[in-house]
């Protein structure tokens, strides 16, 4: 039944992925573009090339803050992350201190050292 759940939740969070995907294109255009107008703002040695950098900032970070539904996208993307870890993860085996091999292997490792 868990399974079953974690695939329908995988489900849920793809889906809703794949519909936030414009937006989601869209906020890295925006976040790329305002990266290098704000490098080209600081570069910038003129009072005019300062206005053209921050004009372009400006409108950049305006794109950027109209893709909100891209966090749902990003959000999305990581709970698809979480049930596919979930779902792939290895389970890991218990071995007890009392078992007579690991014993073994512990003391043959500590007298190949000496």
């Amino acid at each position: 039944m868990k399974k079953f759940g974690l695939f329908v939740l995988g489900g849920i969070a793809a889906i809703t992925l794949l519909a936030n995907l414009g937006p989601m294109i869209g906020l890295a255009i925006g976040l790329v573009i305002l990266y290098f107008a704000v490098k080209g703002f600081m570069k910038a040695e003129t009072t005019s090339k300062k206005v053209l950098w921050g004009a372009v900032g400006v409108i950049a970070a305006c794109a950027a803050i109209s893709n909100v539904p891209a966090f749902l996208g990003v959000l999305a993307l990581y709970v698809l992350y979480l049930v596919y870890k979930s779902l792939n993860g290895k389970k890991s085996e218990r071995v007890s201190e009392d078992d007579p091999f690991v014993n073994f292997e512990n003391q043959w490792a500590e007298l190949k050292r000496n």
